[in-house]
């Protein structure tokens, strides 16, 4: 597909980088706050579309997770949308309880300042 009909295109075709991964940035459905940011292989995609729920690819332990399916903490997906090129993934999402592993409502809890970092919360 050239990039003129990537971008034009009523197809959904995601490209998936060299190691068969797309970025999904997952953000609040109500709020639009920025929850996380995932990986997702072709079979993490397949689930989270037929399940309604997020599935990615654990890069560090190389298998697939639901995301909360320890902690009761999932994603239901309200919208997925892709970029024009279609190597990213925004899911608009409601939480079942913090986003983050840390129990933060989000994993981007922290700012960047010029003494190093300042939590946010």
């Amino acid at each position: 597909m050239t990039t003129e009909t990537v971008e034009t295109t009523d197809q959904f075709k995601p490209r998936f980088d060299e190691k068969g991964l797309i970025t999904a940035v997952c953000v609040a459905a109500d709020g639009g706050e920025v929850l996380m940011v995932a990986h997702m292989n072709d079979e993490a995609l397949e689930l989270t579309r037929k399940s309604g729920f997020a599935h990615f690819w654990s890069r560090s332990r190389g298998e697939l997770w639901k995301k909360g399916e320890t902690s009761g903490h999932v994603l239901e997906v309200v919208e997925m949308l892709v970029d024009c090129d279609q190597d990213c993934l925004v899911l608009r999402v409601n939480a079942a309880g913090p986003a983050c592993h840390t129990n933060a409502p989000t994993c981007f809890y922290r700012r960047v300042t010029d003494k190093g970092l300042e939590c946010t919360s």
